[in-house]
């Protein structure tokens, strides 16, 4: 019998005869391993334990301790187990397509009665009957026209579709979880008793098209989660209690930012306090581009189809972008323009205009850029995903020298940036070259080692992200964590070399030679609209002071106190504090209330004591103490607080 070398992960190499399972390595190497064994990864493939090895190979046993993995098959069963107990309590169903997918799983049917959310309790009860059966996972590989014939006898034409839309050369596995069988690619675990029947909950049922298309059935959709273990499960389960709270669609309305609506799909509506918050963070953007060595432009919104051919967005961007065609004046046929999607060719006209030098590099160009780009309707969210965006977009043209010294500069401002907005850490991911690109291998080559290194020397190890870069050139992605461990990419910083070859961009070298800029494409915030909705997320409509668009409501408790209520606001409103006044005929609790709901930072309730000594009674959102200051005391204070960080850098702190 041939024989076959795997080498474990201590280094050690044994022998094994050819079409060994890695359940069976698992056994030779120690019962104990034997028992606790989910799958394994061979030569980096992820292996099931019944699957036989036919070659030399790496191998690494895994268990429920190795999270990845572990997720991965716990997920993937708890979705054909699903879709067991749905044909066990209703027959008649069809299935499809049960993939995983972020913390957990789903599973599109075929039912005519749709399926009510009384009904995910009947499923998940049993579920956890057929988890407790213990009932073996096995698997063979099947030939086509046995499996079409298999599926055809069962009534299952969903999945007599999907083999036809196979491979010819790719196997069909087909699994068996007890008696009931799905085709999938597998692996899964080795009966159904190994999954964790009090760590998984079904979620929601949604509509799905079939295969995506909306002229093809509508499907059932069920939503499931899943963890390796109850205390897993809970702590997710309180994360979405805390998104849902923290949604900031729902505090857009409370706070009265924003609104949107189907005559403008994607595009927002700014009411007066959403508009604050969005020219006060672009206000401070502006000051701290300003004194990071940045130049300002503003290019135009419509632009003529020749410019996004030439930089070759035409080709790899146009289903994103908006068409407008025009009857021009005297023209033959219509001139055919686009709403900008992005600035950078734009900031390469300004850059080209004119000699530049290489005594002028580093050019740090800055725009707060107005792009428009078309997102399918079903993937539109609140304003994290719109149509119509801000960029706090910038262009470094450098020498091919001054790459790693303008990536190390880039990212300590970013740093900066983010701490002042409250985020004091964040990860960086590299992305490598997308399957469909412009230039050559060997630019990308160049591009890609030059990041890589200038990130490297400014101190950070990224993440690979393969695959992820933009079709011009690799990136850095900077994801934000926020305060409930959700990851949102922010930042981009990008190397390009190809589009100053593409739109011609020159500077005269100290060797007196016209010489290619390097481009550097880099963004802060990302979209102005996506990060204001991050930023309500992660302090819960709580903004930093500096940022709340109702900073102070100064609020009588008996209308004897109203003239002191307007000198309050008076003296606040000259200290920079933004600050209004309620002298309705209501309860203060009631007041109290109200604006707390709307998420005003600040309360100071004034009444004939306050009105005698001079005084305010102060009251923090979310805190119930409240204590009695003197009107110029907290004058100092609030203004202090309501100062953006960049311009208090240097002022004493006061605490109020």
């Amino acid at each position: 019998m041939a024989q076959i070398s795997l080498t474990l992960p201590d280094g050690n190499a044994r022998d094994y005869p050819a079409g060994i399972t890695a359940g069976e390595v698992a056994a030779d190497i120690s019962k104990s391993l034997a028992k606790k064994a989910i799958s394994a990864t061979v030569n980096g493939a992820h292996f099931d334990l019944a699957w036989p090895i036919e070659q030399d190979a790496d191998i690494a046993i895994h268990t429920m301790a190795d999270e990845a993995q572990a997720n991965e098959l716990v997920r993937h069963d708890f979705a054909h187990v699903m879709a067991r107990a749905v044909q066990e309590i209703w027959p008649d169903t069809k299935v499809t397509i049960g993939p995983v997918i972020k913390d957990g799983w789903y599973y599109d049917f075929d039912r005519a009665e749709p399926f009510t959310p009384e009904d995910l309790g009947l499923i998940e009860k049993k579920m956890k009957e057929i988890i407790n059966m213990r009932d073996p996972v096995r698997t063979e590989v099947w030939d086509r026209a046995r499996a079409i014939k298999h599926y055809e006898e069962l009534n299952e034409p969903y999945k007599v579709e999907l083999i036809e839309a196979i491979p010819g050369d790719e196997p069909l596995r087909m699994y068996w979880h007890g008696e009931w069988q799905d085709l999938c690619r597998g692996p899964h675990l080795q009966h159904t008793g190994q999954l964790p029947g009090d760590a998984f909950k079904l979620m929601s049922i949604a509509g799905a098209y079939w295969r995506g298309d909306s002229d093809r059935a509508m499907l059932q959709r069920i939503y499931g989660t899943a963890f390796t273990g109850k205390e897993k499960l809970k702590a997710h389960l309180h994360m979405l209690e805390e998104a849902a709270k923290r949604d900031h669609r729902k505090l857009g309305r409370e706070m009265d930012l924003f609104h949107m609506q189907e005559e403008a799909p994607g595009q927002i509506f700014w009411h007066p306090n959403g508009w604050m918050v969005y020219t006060e963070l672009q206000d401070y953007m502006r000051r701290r581009q300003r004194a990071g060595g940045y130049v300002e432009v503003n290019t135009p919104q419509v632009v003529d189809r020749k410019l996004w051919e030439a930089s070759g967005h035409w080709e790899k961007y146009q289903e994103h972008m908006f068409i407008v065609e025009v009857d021009e004046e005297h023209a033959r046929e219509k001139s055919v323009n686009a709403l900008k999607p992005m600035n950078c060719p734009c900031h390469v006209q300004i850059f080209n205009q004119g000699l530049k030098s290489y005594r002028d590099l580093p050019l740090r160009m800055a725009e707060f850029g107005s792009c428009n780009r078309y997102e399918p309707s079903g993937a539109l969210h609140g304003i994290m995903r719109v149509r119509g965006f801000t960029q706090d977009d910038g262009h470094i043209f450098c020498a091919e020298d001054q790459i790693e010294s303008e990536t190390a500069k880039f990212i300590d401002f970013l740093s900066n940036i983010y701490r002042d907005l409250g985020f004091e850490k964040f990860s960086v991911k590299f992305s490598d070259r997308p399957e469909q690109r412009a230039g050559s291998d060997e630019v990308w080559d160049k591009a890609e080692a030059a990041l890589l290194s200038a990130t490297r020397a400014a101190g950070i190890e990224p993440e690979l992200n393969p695959g992820e870069g933009a079709f011009y050139g690799p990136k850095l992605e900077f994801v934000l964590t926020d305060a409930i461990g959700r990851d949102w990419q922010c930042g981009t910083h990008q190397v390009d070399f190809v589009l100053p070859e593409r739109l011609d961009a020159t500077y005269i070298g100290a060797d007196g030679a016209k010489h290619r800029p390097v481009m550097l494409h880099r963004a802060t915030l990302g979209s102005f609209e996506r990060f204001i909705g991050i930023l309500i997320e992660e302090h819960a409509g709580k903004l930093p002071f500096w940022l709340a668009p109702r900073q102070v409501v100064v609020a009588s408790i008996t209308s004897e106190a109203d003239d002191y209520v307007a000198e309050v606001v008076e003296t606040l409103v000259k200290e920079g504090v933004r600050a209004e006044a309620d002298m309705r005929n209501e309860k203060i609790n009631y007041k109290v209330r109200e604006h707390s709901v709307g998420k005003v930072p600040v309360i100071l309730a004034v009444g004939a004591r306050e009105v005698e000594e001079r005084s305010v009674s102060v009251r923090r959102l979310g805190e119930k103490q409240t204590s009695v200051q003197s009107l110029e005391a907290v004058t100092a204070a609030l203004g202090h607080e309501a100062t953006p960080p960049d311009l208090r850098r240097d002022a004493p702190e006061r605490e109020l």
